[in-house]
């Protein structure tokens, strides 16, 4: 094993031993870290389920109907049975259409049968005043995994997945009774259609800056641009009434919409939700099927082979019920004492960060006393949630009736559960992740961190931890979320996640000028996989900084606390092993940097690094003071 300097190289120095011993799963692209912890809760909850439905006693009606799915769902036999017929029922809804005319006749029916449309409709909470919910309108998605993929320059990279995805396609086709000459035809015209979409929707580095989704217009001026498209039918089809205005979050896209969506592109689009809706049904489907519909997505990925019928089983039902699954396991695998421990960090995280905005020697008093506020005002949300929302109660389904089309009927009751929405006031106290996730988040238009149960274990938590590596471990990700409030998005909203500049034109100046230094800290690195794109990663980049910056703090005020075991734990973290396919597709669609760099490039931008491992000039892992870093 070549030796490793931790001057040179924090991530491998700790990782070095874990990453030789970790093997990738068959049916996934990583190994390590989260994805570990993923596949221990994975394994644990599939016990459970396997032991509720051996027993038949279930703690409510809620896991009664998610075991039930369970059991439907890894029935291989069953699924043969029923083959690819019910989607292909749901689907003959689009030879009747005809004329466009009859199209506007049937768009709600489309939306809640789940058949892809050339716009998508949500109801959600209004960026700029956030008590209350609006009507949001997207673009569809494209058939690559971002739309960066069809940019000029990229030909041949787009053409060669394009023909993959198609090969894959051809042969869905050809179960569902086509000839290859009508495979041909429809698989021609959905590549054209996804084409024209692909030339206007926005880039995942596009998404990134999420505040740009704010685009409020008055729902006639919409409505003229996507005719022939019958907008106002819909509208009044799926909430009763025309609101007065509707939030664009791809505007280009819209201005452009009459290009893709018209008369003459008409066959075009109806082949092409064929197509795509046939191919994103295909899980639910037979296990030949499910292969098909899967392959794409984990040739992209270096995925070997797809999971197991009881793990796809278990994923299906554990989403659809997600909220009773998550509490189960968080009631039952997260204890009190622990819950009362992670409280008391949190609440240390959000003082610690309140003081040093206060002592923060840059900043005007009155942009101080927003950012304030706004902590003060944050939600915690920790393990797990005290109930059960009433969505629940209504996710009813015949058992009879074949896994698709229980999946689309449940399925079709969120949306409309979604829809129902407008005109009530925004539940600030729904959890946007269940108990069981191994993941965490700030939401920035409500105000709240997200800490589920099934993060809040080894290596980022324990209560049998030292302090000095739980700060560095689920401390430093706990201010990392913290930090997203005052991210280059977040930073945008107040204290009630309102869009509103709180700012003072100095500070703003001040700021950005520090986002930039950000952005070039990260912008060009080479890895093996690709080039790192430091504007798309900046949020997550400036949110570790963040979380690092107000840990090192508390262990600067701890007695008895260990540098060592905090930088030691960060970098354990972050320890993963991945196919390189899959590191290559991150760089294009995920807004968080490579594993790597995240251990390996916040520390630098500290003295504290710098002391501990007596950092000199000619190591590895040392940045010019002027090229160093604090935001927070």
């Amino acid at each position: 094993m070549e030796e490793i300097r931790i001057q040179d190289d924090l991530y491998t120095f700790v990782n070095q031993a874990k990453l030789e011993e970790l093997v990738i799963p068959e049916d996934m692209p990583i190994a390590g870290g989260v994805a570990n912890l993923m596949t221990s809760v994975e394994k644990l909850m599939i016990g459970e389920f396997n032991t509720m439905c051996a027993d038949g006693a279930y703690p409510n009606e809620h896991l009664a109907r998610a075991c039930t799915l369970y059991t439907l769902a890894k029935d291989v036999k069953r699924k043969k049975k029923h083959g690819i017929k019910p989607a292909l029922k749901q689907l003959a809804i689009l030879k009747k259409l005809g004329t466009l005319r009859g199209y506007n006749l049937h768009t709600k029916e489309l939306i809640l049968k789940g058949i892809a449309m050339p716009i998508s409709i949500a109801v959600e909470p209004n960026m700029k005043d956030t008590v209350h919910h609006c009507v949001m309108i997207q673009g569809p998605s494209v058939i690559l995994p971002d739309a960066s993929y069809y940019k000029e320059g990229k030909e041949q990279q787009r053409d060669m997945l394009l023909n993959l995805w198609s090969g894959f396609a051809k042969q869905v086709l050809a179960i569902a009774g086509h000839s290859e000459e009508e495979c041909d035809l429809l698989l021609k015209d959905t590549l054209a259609f996804d084409a024209l979409i692909a030339k206007y929707v926005k880039t995942s580095e596009e998404w990134s800056e999420y505040v740009k989704m704010y685009n409020p217009m008055k729902t006639g001026r919409v409505a003229g641009m996507v005719k022939p498209m019958n907008l106002k039918k819909l509208l009044t089809d799926l909430f009763g009434e025309i609101p007065e205005e509707i939030i664009v979050a791809e505007p280009r896209y819209f201005k452009n919409f009459k290009e893709v969506f018209n008369q003459d592109t008409f066959e075009l689009y109806k082949n092409w939700a064929y197509v795509v809706t046939l191919m994103g049904s295909c899980s639910l489907l037979s296990e030949e099927l499910r292969d098909l519909g899967g392959g794409f997505s984990r040739a992209l990925s270096g995925i070997a082979a797809p999971s197991s019928p009881e793990k796809f089983a278990y994923q299906l039902a554990s989403s659809m019920y997600s909220e009773p699954v998550g509490l189960y396991y968080g009631e039952k695998y997260f204890g009190e004492e622990a819950k009362k421990d992670i409280t008391e960090i949190v609440q240390q995280i959000v003082a610690t960060y309140q003081k040093r905005i206060a002592t923060n020697d840059i900043l005007e008093q009155a942009t101080k006393d927003k950012a304030i506020l706004k902590l003060s005002k944050m939600g915690l949300k920790l393990a797990y949630p005290d109930r059960v929302e009433e969505i629940y109660s209504k996710l009813v389904f015949d058992e009879s009736k074949s896994l698709f089309d229980i999946v689309s009927a449940l399925r079709a009751i969120r949306m409309e559960d979604n829809f129902s929405k407008l005109g009530k006031e925004v539940d600030r106290t729904h959890w946007a992740m269940p108990g069981h996730m191994v993941n965490a988040c700030y939401d920035p238009f409500v105000n709240d961190i997200t800490f589920p149960a099934a993060i809040l274990q080894p290596p980022f938590y324990s209560i049998h931890q030292t302090r000095s590596e739980n700060l560095g471990g689920i401390g430093a990700v706990i201010g990392h979320e913290i930090s997203h409030a005052f991210d280059s998005n977040g930073a945008k909203c107040d204290e009630m996640g309102n869009l509103n500049n709180w700012w003072t034109k100095a500070d703003e100046r001040k700021f950005n000028k520090k986002v930039n230094a950000m952005i070039r800290q990260f912008d060009g690195i080479e890895l093996p996989w690709g080039t790192v794109n430091g504007k798309f990663t900046v949020s997550e980049n400036i949110a570790d900084n963040g979380g690092m910056a107000v840990t090192l703090d508390i262990m600067s005020q701890t007695e008895g606390v260990s540098f060592e075991e905090y930088f030691t734990n960060w970098a354990k973290v972050w320890c993963q092993k991945a196919k390189p396919e899959y590191q290559a597709l991150l760089l294009q669609v995920d807004v968080h940097g490579p594993c790597y760099l995240r251990a390996n490039m916040p520390p630098r931008n500290f003295a504290e690094w710098y002391e501990t491992f007596q950092v000199k000039k000619t190591d590895g892992m040392y940045l010019a003071p002027s090229k160093r870093v604090v935001i927070w």
